[in-house]
């Protein structure tokens, strides 16, 4: 089994945002999607459902973003 950082995708309320992607990275995001739904056993998510999760994982998980935020919250 392939491990992921992500899991199953929420159903969330939305919030509209527009932005353009290069079309590499789209099919990257349509390919990432088939794989977690086949991880997940779930039905093939929206590939654009899955920028937020990976934009949350991704902020979680950058140490030095984590130290310059705590570092700007003492100062």
């Amino acid at each position: 089994m392939t491990k992921l950082k992500l899991g199953p995708i929420a159903d969330d309320k939305p919030v509209k945002v527009s932005l353009e992607l290069p079309a590499s990275l789209h099919r990257d995001l349509i390919a990432y999607a088939d794989v977690l739904a086949r991880e997940t056993e779930q039905p093939s998510a929206d590939p654009v459902k899955l920028i937020v999760p990976m934009l949350v994982r991704f902020i979680a998980t950058d140490r030095g973003f984590a130290r310059a935020r705590k570092a700007a919250t003492k100062g």
